[in-house]
Formats: structure tokens, sequence, C-alpha cells
């Protein structure tokens, strides 16, 4: 189902590939529960949050909320444009009842 070859399209990372040294947000709370006598074992699956290849918390909102915006904006004015083309007189929008 998935093409034609009999291997998956894309590599799994390892799990070890994932490092909270050098992210300063982890580092920050691995000390702060550290203070209170906490570790959070799983912490370094949000690593992959940290990563270059994912952009910065605003580039990622960004791209979550404007990703179809063009598009949307597209098809609008194509729907506007096509229903002043194709109105009749009186039966359009903008007649009267």
């Amino acid at each position: 189902m998935g093409g034609h070859g009999h291997e998956p399209p894309y590599t799994i990372p390892k799990h070890t590939e994932f490092q909270i040294k050098g992210i300063p947000q982890l580092e920050e709370l691995q000390e702060a529960l550290a203070r209170k006598g906490l570790k959070d074992p799983w912490i370094r699956n949000e690593a992959w949050r940290y990563h270059p290849g994912f952009g910065t918390r605003w580039q990622r909102a960004r791209k979550l909320f404007f990703r179809g915006l063009p598009l949307g904006i597209a098809l609008t004015a194509a729907t506007v444009a096509f229903d002043k083309f194709t109105a009749k007189e009186g039966h359009g929008h903008g007649g009267h009842h």
C-alpha cells in the first residue's frame, strides 16, 4: 500500500540521537526537577522540538496557522470572480427581493 519497495519511505531515528545535552531549556528543566528531588526519564522525548530542522516555536506556529492561507485566498478570489461573472440580472446576490 505504501509504495513499490519493501522498505518504508522514511527512517526512524534512533533514541540515542536525541539528547538533552546542549539544549538549555531542557537542561534547565532537568536541573529544576533535580533540585526538587525529581527526575524525568522521558525528558529526551522532548528534544526533537529543539532540533534546528524543526525551526523555532514561532516558525512552527506560523507554518501551522498560515500553511493554507495562500491557497484559501486564491480559491476565495476565484469563487467571487466566478459568482460575479455568472450572476444574472435579478438572480444574483445584489438583486432586490
